[in-house]
Order: C-alpha cells, then structure tokens, then sequence
C-alpha cells in the first residue's frame, strides 16, 4: 500500500493536470508579466460565499511560498453586464484573455431570468472546451477506496448545456443535445495527448450510443478517429450506467476518461465522492489559445460564509494544478506536499473532514509546513 502511494504521488507530481513543456505551448511565451518582470500576472475571482475566505487562503500560502504570482482580482457585478449578458464584467473576461491564466472561487448565480451562469458565461466565453479533474486518493484520509488514481475529462462547451430549450405546445417541452465533429475531435486529442505526456496507459470513452446513436455516435466515431493516432494508448468505450457501476466497484480499472457534458459533469463528481468529496478535489479548464483557469467545484456555501469554518484544500490543489500549467513545479510539489501532510496529519482539519479547525488554523498548518 505504501507503495502504491508513492507511485501515485510522484505521478501526481508529473501529471499536475496541464503541465508540458514550452516547446509544445507556445503560448506560455505570451504570459502577462506584471511590472516587476519576475511576477506573473493571474486572474483571481474570489467568489461568492465562502469564496473570499479560501481565496485568502491561496494567497496567505503562496506568500509562504514565495510563488511569483501577481493576481488580478475580479468580483461578480451587482448589475447585469450587457456585453455579457451576466453579472461577469466583460473587463473581467478580458482579465482572463490576456493573462491566460486564473483561479476561480465558486460563485452562485443570482436567481432570476434575462442572464446567464456565471459558469456558462466563463465557459462559453473564453471558449473552455474541456473540463479536467484528477481524482486521487489522499494518504492518510481514509475512504473506502486506497487506490483511486485517474482523470476525467469533460467536453464542456455543447451537449445538453447548449441551452436550447424550448416549448413545443403547453405541457411539452424540449431541449436539444448538441454535439459537433468539431468539439468531439477537440477533447479527444486533447484527452489522448494528456495520457501520452502523462504516462497514462488507457483512455476510456463514455457515452449512451446504444440509445443516442447520432449524438454519442459522433462523439465515439471521432473518439476513433483520434485513438489510431495514438496506438500506444490502449482505447475502450463504455455504456455510461455500466461505466459508473464499475466506478464504484472498483476505481482502479479507468485511467482516463472522456466524455461530453453531461456525462462528465457526472461523473465527475461521482470520482469526488470516491475520495472524500469535491472539497477535496481539483478542477481545471483548458481553452483555446493556451487560457487555463483552475476552479474550485464545490458551492459557495453561504451558510458558513464568513465564519472561518471552509475548507480551502480544492482551491488550493486547483492553485497547484494552475502552477504546473506556468511550469512551476518546484512551487506546485512545495505546496501539495505541505497540504497532504496537514491533511494525513490529521491534527488540523476543517469539520467536513472530520476536524474542528477553522479555516485560518488549517491554512497555518499548511503554511507551516511550507
């Protein structure tokens, strides 16, 4: 077991989620340096709820790190934004757009209609096209799995997201699945090329193509097409329902897994509960022209908000995955091995990891391991 542990440790390390090497992402050339040439300048968008609070965590722990990070904050508006047509600032899109690189808080989208998700609008905004989540076990946070290790990968731009919905007569609605050739191709040499950079063996492709032939069809017809590429990865295709009754038996059979929408934002959160939740999970979008923004996928917890009770660990490890992106991975293994010993510690943990530390104490301990 112990073993297993380091494996999966030092995979982590070299996986961070997007790290590559400069020659094959030209665009970390066009990284937005602040005045001081040593810093780089990132996106930060606190959030909403309890967001603020593990923002201030992230930033307390890269001081403590001495990352060269300079952040840009951006806050949800008040207003809708016309440009928009959310309470996302087209000036805080624009952040994104020329850093290149963020980290997102979670935000809850004001109830109402005439504006859109927060999230629909980052995504379909600066074109955030695929979803990546590692899913690993925690030494020293027991769950009832030891040796969950893989990746999701989700298409995140169409599917039943598109928001194409409609009544057809009084009582009848409908909502359109949309997948395309163009968006299917995309994540799937996207998800191919992460498992040949990474030493990932297997990629799985998830879809309902025994029901949905031409939507999920398309999705695996052009799942092949990029597999041939990529003969040294070993390529499956697995019903959806079978899919997640294989996760919760054993986790250990996937590696990778590609899938559209709906099905990835699923299952996604189905590999969180297998190793303790999505407070302790990692998330990152990868978009066009070389834009990472790593967020946080939990909610903003307002019934808790401002009582130093969060638990800052998914924005943090997401932080750590935006690190590796910038090829900082003396910094990134620095601070995931300061947060992992905290957690397998188990002296300082917040309540929904079984604690009674607040959020303050926790990001000491972590800071101080550092």
């Amino acid at each position: 077991m112990a073993s297993q542990i380091v494996r999966r440790l030092a995979r982590s390390r070299v996986d961070g989620i997007f790290s590559s090497s400069s020659s094959s992402n030209p665009s970390f050339f066009n990284r937005s340096f602040s005045s001081d040439s040593n810093l780089i300048r990132a996106t930060l968008f606190p959030g909403d709820g309890i967001g603020p609070e593990i923002a201030e965590s992230v930033k307390q722990v890269f001081r403590t790190a001495d990352v060269p990070i300079e952040w840009e904050e951006h806050y949800v508006g008040t207003e809708i934004d016309p440009r928009t047509q959310s309470f996302l600032t087209w000036e805080s899109l624009e952040s994104v757009r020329q850093n290149k690189v963020g980290l997102k808080g979670p935000m809850a989208t004001p109830i109402g209609k005439g504006h859109r998700s927060l999230n629909l609008t980052l995504r379909k905004e600066l074109n955030l096209y695929a979803n990546v989540r590692p899913c690993y076990s925690l030494p020293g946070y027991k769950t009832k799995y030891d040796d969950v290790d893989l990746i999701t990968i989700r298409e995140n731009t169409e599917g039943e997201y598109s928001g194409l919905e409609h009544q057809v007569v009084r009582g009848v609605v409908e909502s359109l699945k949309i997948i395309t050739r163009q968006a299917s191709l995309r994540v799937a040499e996207y998800a191919f090329h992460y498992a040949k950079t990474h030493g990932r063996e297997r990629v799985s492709a998830i879809h309902k193509a025994n029901i949905m032939q031409k939507t999920d069809g398309l999705f695996l017809k052009c799942c092949r097409e990029v597999a041939e590429k990529y003969p040294e990865i070993v390529y499956e295709e697995v019903v959806i329902d079978n899919c997640c009754m294989m996760l919760v038996k054993n986790p250990a059979l996937f590696d990778v897994l590609v899938m559209p929408n709906l099905y990835g934002d699923i299952i996604s959160d189905l590999c969180a509960g297998l190793i303790g939740g999505l407070g302790l999970t990692p998330s990152c979008n990868i978009g066009e022209g070389g834009i990472a923004l790593a967020e946080a996928v939990h909610g903003s917890a307002p019934d808790i908000a401002g009582k130093n009770l969060a638990n800052p660990t998914a924005l943090l490890l997401s932080s750590v995955t935006m690190l590796r992106h910038l090829e900082l991975h003396d910094k990134a293994d620095k601070i995931q091995d300061a947060i992992l010993k905290t957690i397998a510690e188990g002296k300082y943990r917040t309540a929904d990891l079984g604690g009674k530390s607040t959020t303050t104490d926790f990001t000491k301990a972590i800071c101080d391991h550092i």
